[in-house]
């Protein structure tokens, strides 16, 4: 018997990701947040037994939105290599992209990734967002800052998430990229991300350590924080 999908309640209409039973999604958004994984690695994660996850993983594969590969042999050398999965291109299409195809088509209408007017749009676009922005992060202690923006960067489906590390410093990860698709065509758009992560954040010191359009998994960012809140050696 397959598991059933939720039943979508309320006005608004439920995401085809959202439809999904919950053990798949929770699948789908670990692979989407830690890359290709085997089922032991699922199983740990999601506290379930292999054979579960082996039969979930099995009907997402069935569903065309999952996609395996071998490694191995297993352990010690010996036994079938692991199965190792990934999102497929279905599964990606199941996560925000926001404007897309349309949007970069329009963008082309302007003369294309060179023109004046699509870097003066990406500006505009930059300065709305950090007037929605500082209001949440301005007048907040450094790490509540982070905090308060990596919420923002997920609302904007990014599927954000931030870690702080041991000097301080914070590490935001972008697991999603909500624009994409014109992330394709225009570099303005990844300029304009780092931009306004760095206006978001008066004072701190923002650098891109991973970037989807160097061929990573995921958009990351180390953020310092200025050297009057820098905690001591």
């Amino acid at each position: 018997m397959t598991e059933a999908a939720p039943i979508a309640g309320g006005s608004a209409p439920e995401s085809p990701l959202q439809q999904l039973p919950t053990t798949r999604r929770a699948i789908l958004n670990l692979l989407k947040r830690g890359g290709p994984l085997d089922a032991s690695a699922v199983a740990g994660a999601l506290s379930l037994t292999p054979a579960a996850i082996r039969l979930q993983l099995t009907r997402l594969e069935e569903d065309g939105l999952l996609a395996h590969h071998d490694e191995g042999p297993g352990a010690a050398g010996r036994g079938r290599p692991r199965h190792v999965y990934e999102l497929t291109s279905a599964a990606e299409s199941l996560y925000p992209k926001r404007y897309g195809d349309l949007t970069t088509e329009l963008l082309g209408y302007l003369g294309g990734p060179d023109a004046a007017q699509v870097d003066e749009l990406f500006e505009q676009r930059r300065r709305r967002r950090v007037a929605g922005a500082l209001p949440r992060t301005a007048d907040l202690p450094f790490d509540e800052q982070v905090a308060a923006l990596t919420a923002i960067l997920d609302e904007d489906g990014y599927l954000a998430e931030a870690e702080r590390l041991a000097d301080g410093s914070w590490r935001i990860t972008e697991h999603n990229c909500a624009i994409l698709t014109v992330a394709h065509g225009f570099s303005q758009a990844c300029t304009s991300e780092l931009a306004f992560i760095r206006d978001a954040l008066p004072g701190a010191t923002v650098r891109r350590v991973a970037h989807l359009m160097d061929g990573a998994h995921v958009c990351a960012y180390v953020v310092s924080p200025p050297a009057s809140s820098s905690p001591p050696p």
